[in-house]
């Protein structure tokens, strides 16, 4: 069994060790670096680790400061002095920035070159075959696949970056080449497939994932096992946290191109790292960024009030039948709660079975009045009732129902399925239960495996990235304020092919627009990538 730090460090007090053992202010300094990896971060400031762990263990600061250059000196923790600044990091997370940065400037040096000899012809040729005229932005990103290694596209709703990939592959299936597509989760690879007619993977499964949703993860395929591709896709990078990427680029073998694309303007990964935002600012990699909308002219308010939010602007909305973007002002954030369950309803009556495939709530918290876990609470209770207690398992934290909407919330490589795999409750015993992810896929959980499940009728903001829905209905109340940002708004909004619908009040609203203040990332892979380091 393993124990946190706290737990172990009281076990320690209670046989005596001292508050001031070296031993334990050095078990203070990883835990509190693995607390600031939860927070995105790849390292931190020294002063700021000494800070937090003299707060924690309650020691003298300058016992904390001796025990951190010790650590540093002997290669237990590592750094990187950028100006007046010295950053630390935990071992794991420094040799995975290294090695990111160190394999993208050795495929971009070693792709192997395409044999075209005029690649604006080869993509001419493309769009008179396709019946299709690319603008400016698009052509020139088909034309740079032809001639780099590495190529990073970037754009935001409705700037054709799925146009773009569609014509890179078929250009690139016409010279022989051999292409995987990936994507970081199931939901965002399924839509990769549809948009592009080809099968995509998980990168979890392109990399054939085995082991524990830790650090010590095991990969299938690495730098001695490399994919078999010529040319590799990935999709909705800005999702992908700087282990995965570094696993990735691990299995990438010399000589194979890499596309990246993603909206770098969407919440960051969860995990540690902000890796598509950091090559961009890298200027290091080849890259576009599309700009230019072309879904305006089918008037769709989604793709402009997202774009409008993106630049600091408040949507705008209509309430009236038929809209695809609505704002119902309500002040109190319990009334907006039960709005939100009362929609839920609606479309469940308008929709049947159907309505939990297409209607999706989200959240920007956990807890609180229209946080994940209430609303889920109310939309079970609503959406599936009580049917006797042979249709539901009980757990001290948790209540599952026959026909439960749920999803998976960590990766599970024994069985197949991974963080954000949402499926439905397909049968019940005591003990036991199936989930059946996709048509094909049922997995069984036991008793010791429902803690990797949580209800999904609502889930976070953050949980959506990468997947789509026709129908998206976001609270926004003054309780959510913490959370209230404009890159989140925007990535929930964008979720939406639809229709969007957002329940709260204006303030809550106004505050998630106006604020751009993203949480600062210390990472240091644009500094890598450009040898400033």
């Amino acid at each position: 069994m393993a124990f946190g730090f706290l737990t172990a460090d009281a076990i320690a007090r209670s046989l005596g060790i001292q508050g001031e053992d070296q031993r334990r202010v050095s078990a203070a300094l990883v835990y509190q670096l693995q607390k600031i990896s939860l927070s995105g971060h790849c390292c931190v400031p020294e002063e700021q680790l000494v800070d937090a762990v003299e707060k924690v263990i309650k020691v003298n600061r300058n016992i904390v400061w001796d025990v951190l250059k010790h650590d540093m000196s002997e290669g237990v923790l590592e750094q990187e002095t950028i100006g007046d600044t010295v950053l630390v990091y935990p071992d794991y997370l420094y040799w995975a920035e290294k090695g990111t940065a160190k394999r993208l400037l050795m495929l971009q040096d070693k792709a192997n070159i395409l044999k075209v000899q005029s690649p604006e012809q080869k993509v001419q040729d493309w769009e008179n075959s396709a019946g299709i005229t690319l603008a400016d932005q698009q052509r020139q990103a088909v034309e740079a696949v032809l001639t780099h290694g590495i190529f990073v596209l970037t754009g935001g709703p409705g700037t054709g970056k799925t146009t773009v990939i569609r014509g890179m592959i078929d250009i690139l299936e016409q010279l022989g080449l051999e292409i995987l597509l990936g994507a970081p989760t199931g939901r965002a690879a399924k839509r990769l497939s549809e948009a592009t007619g080809r099968k995509a993977s998980t990168v979890h499964r392109l990399l054939e994932a085995q082991g524990s949703d830790d650090m010590d993860s095991f990969f299938g395929r690495c730098e001695d096992e490399p994919l078999e591709a010529d040319v590799i896709i990935l999709d909705e990078v800005s999702m992908m946290d700087i282990t995965l990427m570094s696993h990735f680029l691990k299995a990438v073998p010399e000589g194979s191109h890499v596309i990246l694309v993603g909206d770098v303007d969407q919440l960051p990964a969860v995990g540690p790292g902000a890796v598509l935002k950091d090559i961009l600012r890298s200027q290091v990699i080849p890259q576009i960024r599309l700009t230019e909308v072309f879904r305006q002219s089918e008037a769709s308010s989604i793709v402009v009030n997202a774009h409008a939010i993106n630049a600091g602007r408040m949507p705008a909305w209509s309430n009236e039948a038929g809209s695809d973007f609505i704002f119902l002002e309500i002040n109190d954030a319990e009334a907006a709660e039960a709005k939100v369950v009362d929609i839920c309803l609606y479309y469940a009556r308008q929709m049947g079975q159907a309505a939990l495939d297409n209607v999706q709530v989200l959240s920007p918290m956990h807890r609180g009045s229209c946080g994940v876990e209430a609303l889920n609470q109310k939309l079970q209770e609503t959406l599936n009732p009580f049917q006797g207690s042979e249709n539901e398992l009980k757990t001290i934290t948790r209540l599952f129902r026959l026909g439960d909407k749920v999803m998976q919330n960590k990766n599970n490589y024994e069985k197949g399925v991974f963080n954000g795999d949402i499926g439905y409750i397909c049968d019940l015993e005591p003990g036991k239960l199936t989930v059946k992810f996709g048509q094909d896929f049922e997995v069984e959980y036991e008793k010791g495996d429902f803690r990797e499940l949580q209800l999904a009728y609502c889930m976070t903001v953050h949980k959506s990235q990468g997947s789509e829905y026709p129908i998206i209905i976001l609270p926004l109340v003054p309780g959510h304020h913490i959370m209230l940002q404009r890159n989140l708004l925007y990535t929930a909004v964008t979720r939406a092919k639809e229709r969007v619908i957002i329940v709260g009040s204006k303030n809550a609203l106004y505050t998630a627009v106006s604020n751009d203040k993203t949480r600062k990332r210390y990472t240091l892979l644009a500094e890598r990538l450009g040898h400033k380091l």
